[in-house]
C-alpha cells in the first residue's frame, strides 16, 4: 500500500488552472482571478466570498478495487482514480472550494477480512491525499459496516487518527441488513458520540434489478434514489433516530423520494393500523425528515425550492457528484434561484456544510 499510496499523492502538485466563466445574475455573483496565478473562481454573494463545500464528491483508490479484481479505469466518472491536478483544476472551474470526498462502498458483500483489508486501505490513502492539500480535501471514511463492532473501531481511528470528518455509508449493508438493525446501533452510536456526519449514497436497489432492466439506467435513475428512501423510511419508522437523537446524516441526491411525497408517511399507519408493529415514535415522521441534512443535486429550481419547503433551507449543502457528470452547475444552480436570499444561499453554498465538516469559514 505505502507505494501505491505515494503514486496517488505525487499526483497531487498543483498546476495552474483554466478559468470557468461565471455565468448567472451579476448582483449577487462575481468572479475574481486567484491572487499569484492561475483562475480560481471565487463565489461571492452580496459583496461577500463564501467559501464553497461540495459534500457529495467521489473518488475510487485503485489498489483496493484491484482487491476485487477490479480495475478502476472501468469505473465510471472521468478523473474517479485522481485526486490530484485534474480535480483541482475542475473545482476551481466549478468554484468548488472544498471537496468532502467518499468512496462509494463496494465491499459489503465481501468477507470480513477482505472487506476490512479494502477499507484500510481506502482510509489511510485517502487521508494521506487529503493531507496533501487541506485547504481543498477532506474525506469521509470507509466502514466495514457487514462486521459492526469493527466498523466501531474503524470509525474512531479514522476521525481520531486519521482526520476524517465521517464516514460514507450505503442505503442498507449489501441489501441484507437495514440501517434500522440493532446489529448497527454500535456504529450509529459512535458517530453520535465524535459528533461527525454520516454520509449516506445509495448503491441502487439490486432485489428490483429485473425491473431496472431495459432504456433509461434505470437501476441508478430510479434504483439510487429509491434505495435512499427506504433507508431513511426504516430509520425513522423503527425509531433509529429517537435511540440516537444526536445523529447527523446527509443523503445524497435530495434525499431520494422521500422529502418530495414525506407526508405520505404521516398518514399511513393511520390508514392501515394493523401495520403498526407496535414502535412508538416521539414525533411525526416529517419532523424526522426535518432533523437530517440533504444535498442539493436536484436539477430545476422549482425541485431545490420545494426541497428547502419540505426539509428546511439549513438543512441544504451543495451535492456535485463529481466527477460523475450528473450535475456540473451546482453552484450556479444555487446562486441563480431566485427564490432564496443572500442568507439562505451562503448556507447551501457552504455555510451548513462548513459547521457539520468542522471546516473554517475563512480562506
Amino acid at each position: 500500500m505505502h507505494d501505491h499510496t505515494h503514486e496517488l499523492a505525487g499526483e497531487l502538485a498543483f498546476v495552474d488552472c483554466n478559468g470557468g466563466a461565471l455565468h448567472g445574475n451579476t448582483a449577487t455573483n462575481e468572479a475574481a482571478a486567484q491572487a499569484g496565478g492561475g483562475a480560481r473562481r471565487q463565489v461571492v454573494v452580496a459583496g461577500k466570498r463564501v467559501k464553497t463545500i461540495d459534500v457529495h464528491a467521489h473518488c475510487v483508490i485503485p489498489k483496493a478495487l484491484e482487491l476485487q479484481g477490479k480495475d478502476h479505469r472501468q469505473e465510471r466518472g472521468p478523473g474517479l482514480g485522481e485526486v490530484g491536478s485534474r480535480r483541482l483544476r475542475e473545482m476551481d472551474e466549478q468554484g468548488i472550494d472544498v471537496e468532502a470526498i467518499s468512496i462509494n462502498p463496494h465491499w459489503y458483500k465481501e468477507s470480513r477480512d477482505k472487506a476490512v483489508e479494502i477499507c484500510k486501505i481506502n482510509n489511510e490513502t485517502l487521508a494521506e491525499l487529503c493531507a496533501q492539500h487541506p485547504d481543498r480535501f477532506v474525506g469521509f471514511a470507509s466502514l466495514t459496516l457487514q462486521a459492526p463492532e469493527v466498523a466501531v473501531q474503524q470509525l474512531e481511528h479514522a476521525v481520531k487518527k486519521l482526520g476524517m470528518r465521517g464516514a460514507a455509508i450505503g442505503g442498507s449493508v449489501g441489501g441484507t441488513m437495514e440501517f434500522a438493525d440493532a446489529k448497527l446501533d454500535p456504529v450509529w452510536r459512535k458517530a453520535e458520540e465524535l459528533g461527525v456526519l454520516l454520509f449516506i449514497h445509495p448503491q441502487s436497489t439490486p432485489e428490483l434489478g429485473n425491473r431496472f432492466k431495459g432504456n433509461g439506467w434505470l437501476a441508478n435513475t430510479i434504483g439510487n434514489p429509491l434505495d435512499t428512501t427506504i433507508a431513511l423510511s426504516h430509520i425513522i419508522f423503527e425509531g433509529t433516530l429517537d435511540k440516537f437523537p444526536g445523529l447527523k446524516i446527509c443523503s445524497a441526491h435530495g434525499g431520494g423520494f422521500l422529502p418530495s411525497y414525506g407526508p405520505r408517511s404521516d398518514n399511513c399507519l393511520r390508514v392501515a393500523p394493523e401495520m403498526d408493529t407496535g414502535v412508538k415514535l416521539k414525533k411525526k415522521p416529517t419532523e424526522y425528515i426535518r432533523d437530517m441534512y440533504y444535498d442539493t443535486l436536484v436539477f430545476t429550481d422549482e425541485a431545490l425550492r420545494h426541497l428547502a419547503h419540505e426539509v428546511g433551507v439549513e438543512k441544504l449543502v451543495i451535492g456535485t457528484d463529481h466527477p460523475i457528470p450528473w450535475q456540473a452547475d451546482s453552484v450556479n444552480h444555487i446562486l441563480n434561484c431566485s427564490h432564496f436570499t443572500d442568507a439562505q444561499k451562503r448556507m447551501m453554498l457552504g455555510e451548513t456544510a462548513g459547521k457539520l465538516l468542522g471546516i473554517s469559514p475563512e480562506f
